[in-house]
Parts: structure tokens; sequence; C-alpha cells
């Protein structure tokens, strides 16, 4: 596992009467795959992971990993309040074909710094599949912090980090600390450009969803050293991209992958479709930002 790159979270598609949808999931999936990310990640917010059952989960990836055929690595999501069920869940990916992991802490329980190093080393320790933290305490309420990831680098397949404290300067902070021991990659959309040049290696994306080629366009060029030419396609998709990071993302993703032909706007309960207002205002966005989409 490289852990560079674009790595989309992908949306979980449903029919309309609520089951999954894996003709359009391949749908979405050809189009990431030609698009050139680096690999792909089940069962993360954006892929509603919190409303699936555990047969959807195992079928999502045992789908997946038969339709990208060894071209990238299928990377499934852990976000559960029990260790034992993580252990379980990590077990059972390995099984279906999943060539790596992306854990956040532990769910509901705000952990404490031994309970948190403790949990992730458990999980680790259960399975050969290497390993992606997320670290995002502005949404789960946890933090790993700089000294935490000291202990979890002695879990040699723990290798890596999704960065989404919302302070860029993490980024060179784990560098200065750790070196290449972590590879970094950036989790919030609204501050890929500026993490990639201050270094990190990759980019877990969630607009990627609905435009998969400018999503790498961004990440190629920054590291093909042409700034000046990222930074026009990323200017001109910060509108879209802020849809990322509210609460609702997961609906405004899928209206934006509905308006590309690249999914529905089907999501499972308790969430529901947009209506009024709210839907046309973000409607308004990705309608401009396809009107005004870059030459790549």
């Amino acid at each position: 596992m490289t852990w560079q790159g674009v790595y989309p979270a992908l949306t979980t598609k449903f029919t309309k009467e609520d089951k999954l949808d894996l003709k359009l999931f391949e749908v979405n999936l050809n189009a990431q795959v030609a698009a050139g990310v680096q690999g792909i990640i089940l069962g993360g917010t954006l892929g509603e992971a919190s409303v699936l059952s555990s047969d959807e989960k195992m079928e999502l990836i045992r789908f997946s990993v038969e339709k990208v055929q060894n071209k990238i690595p299928v990377i499934v999501n852990i976000a559960e309040g029990s260790t034992r069920v993580a252990v379980e869940l990590a077990q059972q990916a390995e099984k279906n074909g999943a060539k790596g992991l992306m854990m956040l802490p532990p769910m509901r329980y705000k952990s404490d710094h031994r309970e948190t190093v403790t949990y992730f080393r458990t999980v680790a320790d259960s399975t050969q599949l290497p390993i992606m933290v997320y670290n995002n305490p502005v949404d789960y309420k946890i933090e790993v912090t700089l000294d935490m990831f000291a202990e979890l680098a002695q879990c040699e397949n723990i290798q890596s980090v999704k960065e989404s404290t919302r302070d860029v300067t993490n980024v060179t902070r784990m560098i200065n600390r750790f070196g290449n021991r972590f590879k970094i990659l950036c989790g919030v959309d609204t501050l890929a450009l500026e993490e990639l040049v201050l270094g990190a290696h990759g980019w877990v994306a969630g607009l990627v969803c609905a435009f998969p080629k400018e999503t790498v366009a961004i990440y190629d060029l920054v590291k093909a050293g042409e700034i000046e030419k990222a930074r026009l396609i990323y200017r001109w998709f910060m509108p879209l991209l802020e849809l990322d990071i509210h609460p609702k993302l997961v609906q405004y993703i899928k209206l934006a992958e509905s308006e590309v032909g690249l999914g529905s706007e089907f999501v499972r309960a308790p969430r529901l479709l947009l209506e009024g207002k709210e839907r046309e205002d973000v409607l308004k966005i990705i309608k401009n930002g396809i009107a005004t989409r870059p030459s790549l």
C-alpha cells in the first residue's frame, strides 16, 4: 500500500426501495478508476456506514474487490464503539478481500490516551492489513495526538493518517517528529491544496465522488510542481468542496453525483432527501460548477 494519491470516500448507492444499488455504484466506481485514483474507501461517513448492516458492508467489499480486479486497493473504514466488534470487522474485511483499513478512535465513548492507543493496537494486532488512522477530533471528539502516534509507531501495519483536525500545521508537526514513518493524507476537501503543498502524500476526498478527474488533476499538478495550474482548478472547485464540510455532506454530495450522472440522491433514514430552498441553494452551486468546469 503506497498511501499516496487520491482515495475517494465513496458514497453508498441506494435504490428508491432502500436496497443497495450495485449497478449505479459500479458506474461511479468505474469513473473513479478511469480518473486515476489510487484506492477507494468504503464505509466512511459519506458511505453512510452507521446505517448499513454487516451483510451489506461485506457485500460492498466483495463487489468492489471483484470489480476493481486488483487495479487499486479497496480500503474499509472501521468506526465502532466496541473493540471486539472492530476486531471482527477488520478480520471480516480482510477475509473478503480488502487491502487496507481506515480507523477512527472508539465511537460514542470518549476514550483517554491509554484507551485510544490500546484500541488501535488491539485491532492492528488482529490483522495483517495496513491501517490509516482517521484523526478527526472536530466531528468525533477524540484527537489522536502526536504522543499517541509515537506509541502507535510500534505497530508496523499502522502506516498512515487521514489528517482531518482542520489544523494544517499538523502536517508539518507530523513530518518534523516522525519523518517518513507515517504517510499523511488530507481528509478535508477545503484544505487539500494547502496540505499537499506542505507535504501531505495523499487526499481522502469527498467531492471526488462527483468530480473525479478534477480532483486527481489537482493532486497530480501539485506533485508535478505545477502549483499555479493546480490553484486555478482549486479556486473553481472551492464552492463545491465546501459542500463536504456541512453536516448534510452526504445529501449534498449525492445531489452532485446525481447531477453529473454518477449517482442518485437516495439516502437512508434518518437522513432525508433535500427539499425546498435548501435543495435549490445547493443545486445552484452544483450547476454553476458544472457550467464553469475547467478544461483539463
